[in-house]
């Protein structure tokens, strides 16, 4: 079973080497893409040379300029249709998605078509993250869920794993939106095509290294975008 992981980064030179190289070692041996929006701290240099160290088992994208993490995203996912994977995985470079939990997500996904790692299921975890942004989240997550009503509980984190029959029916030019809102358009998507969707547990970790690279004009993208979403679907 071919698995890609693909992670989205812009200035994570601090942390992008350690991820890829623990990923790697998982017993499920998936490659591994960076999609890296011209990060100026080097982090396309540091993933340029773990694809030489690694040749076929990791790769790298770059782009041309900061342009949004579902863009990143959609151009990894589309590029691992095209090379021919199996199992699709989202995850952030910043270690807020622990890789331990990916055998949960490859056992999980062998009942549904897509999974995502909900901080918002009993058995989850929110570690140091700031109590205005856990509100902020939650509440982001209430909003969307009234005007969606997707079962899930979770539509804002990008951890996430994907069957390739489920991203064969996505429709990847209507999504005309770069940010974090690009994660409730492939759910919405793909439960309006039937596609039966899946949680798993996950202890998401405030990061450590680094800083933030979620702006205010994506947070407003993101619930103008949930808006868009509900028209969309009232058109048929």
């Amino acid at each position: 079973m071919k698995i890609l992981i693909v992670i989205p980064t812009y200035n994570e030179a601090d942390n992008i080497e350690r991820l890829v190289r623990t990923l790697l070692e998982l017993e499920a041996a998936p490659d591994v893409l960076v999609v890296d929006d011209s990060s100026p701290d080097g982090t396309g240099d540091i993933a340029d040379a773990l694809a030489a160290e690694f040749p076929g088992r990791v790769s790298v994208i770059h782009r041309e300029a900061k342009d949004g993490r579902g863009g990143a995203v959609l151009a990894g996912l589309a590029l691992g249709l095209a090379d021919g994977y199996e199992i699709l995985f989202e995850m952030d470079a910043d270690f807020s998605h622990d890789p331990a939990e990916i055998p949960a997500f490859l056992d999980s996904i062998k009942r549904y078509y897509f999974v995502i790692g909900s901080r918002y299921l009993p058995e989850s975890e929110i570690i140091d993250w700031p109590a205005t942004r856990t509100f902020f989240s939650r509440w982001a997550n209430r909003y969307a869920r009234l005007f969606l009503r997707i079962p899930i509980t979770d539509y804002t984190n990008g951890y996430r794993c994907y069957r390739r029959d489920a991203l064969e029916k996505l429709n990847f030019e209507a999504i005309n939106s770069k940010g974090y809102i690009v994660l409730s358009d492939i759910a919405w998507q793909l439960h309006r095509a039937g596609l039966s969707v899946g949680e798993v547990p996950t202890v998401f970790v405030n990061r450590s290294r680094g800083e933030s690279n979620l702006s205010l004009r994506e947070v407003f993208s993101a619930f103008i975008g949930v808006l868009k979403l509900w028209f969309r679907g009232l058109a048929g």
